[in-house]
Parts: structure tokens; sequence; C-alpha cells
């Protein structure tokens, strides 16, 4: 099944609940929004590189009123910086206990955990993914969180994961036709 293809329909009726119930989409970074390569300069400065796509996939997802956070274990200014430029609504770096942060954000934003879902690609990613209500892992994610997951992506971490997420939440909400609206109509006055 390519990502084209690929629809909130296509999934089983419980997975379709669980995505069209999600009002919060929790992102860890490194494997998830890039792929995982840490790139560290001589002066200590760390270079991460994320995916256009997913950017667009994340401003389109908030634009329909789901919320976005980031819980990462790493302290970056890049990351704080792409959080900001993709509209993200709650970021925690350097979170050595990712649960910690995950009930601090439930708590902050009045959600319920199954309310909430969770993007992560490694065993560090588990107790936040195993209490919220949809727990997702990118495919090269070790066996133990693809076990755990109700969903695997597709796509790679940094290669348009977050986007396919972004894009079957808002399938399975009905609001993913309407975002895609914009652009054919832009289109269509361009001709």
């Amino acid at each position: 099944m390519t990502i084209s293809s690929l629809t909130s329909k296509s999934l089983s009726p419980e997975l379709q609940a669980r995505f069209k119930n999600i009002k919060l989409l929790v992102l860890d970074v490194d494997g998830v929004m890039t792929n995982g390569g840490l790139t560290i300069g001589d002066d200590g400065q760390e270079y991460k590189t994320f995916h256009s796509h997913d950017g667009l996939g994340m401003k389109l997802l908030k634009a329909t009123g789901v919320n976005l956070a980031i819980i990462t274990g790493r302290t970056s200014n890049v990351v704080k910086k792409r959080a900001e430029s993709t509209g993200v609504a709650h970021f925690y770096q350097g979170a050595e206990d990712k649960l910690v942060a995950f009930n601090d954000l439930i708590k902050i934003s009045g959600l319920q955990e199954s309310q909430c879902a969770f993007m992560g690609d490694d065993v560090v990613d588990l107790p936040p993914m195993l209490k919220c209500g949809l727990a997702i892992a990118v495919p090269d994610s070790p066996a133990l969180v693809l076990n755990h997951s109700h969903y695997v992506t597709t796509k790679a971490g940094g290669h348009g994961a977050v986007r396919e997420v972004c894009e079957l939440i808002m399938q399975a909400q009905g609001t993913f036709d309407a975002q895609m609206a914009q652009f054919l109509t832009q289109a269509s006055i361009a001709n």
C-alpha cells in the first residue's frame, strides 16, 4: 500500500476510532521528526535535518484544532526553532523521563490520555506510548516498541512519517479535504 492510497478508511474500525479521538499529537524528535542521526560539529553545535512535508503536515493538523507537543530527551536550539516554526503548543526538551513530561502535559492540557497520540521510535518512548490513546511507531523501531504500537507508519522517521500521521488524523476526523481544498482552489485560480 503506498502512502497516496493509505487513508483512515484502510484502517480497522478500532484504529480509525483511535485516530478520530485525537486532540493532541505528541512527538519525539530523534528518529521520528528526524532520521535519528545526530550531527555534532567540533564546536559542539548540534545539527538536525527535518522533512518539509512533516512541517506542513503539522501546520495543517494544527489548523484543524488538533494541538501538537514535543517531548524529547535531548536539548537543542534547532529543535526549539522547529517547534516554533510548526506551531507546537507544548515543548519539553531534556526530558529524561518522558512519562513525567507526558503526565504534566495531560495535566496542563486538560485532555484525557485517550485523546493523545504519542509517536516514538525507541524504548524510552514506551512509558507515554503505553499510557496514551494512540501509540505510533516508525518502522525501524526496536521490536518491543513495534509490538506495543497501535500503528506503525509506512514512512521512516525524518522521511514523512509525521506527515503520514497528520493526514491520517485529519482523514479520520473529516478535516483532510477542507485542508487540501485550499491548495486546489489556489491552483485553479492560477490556471
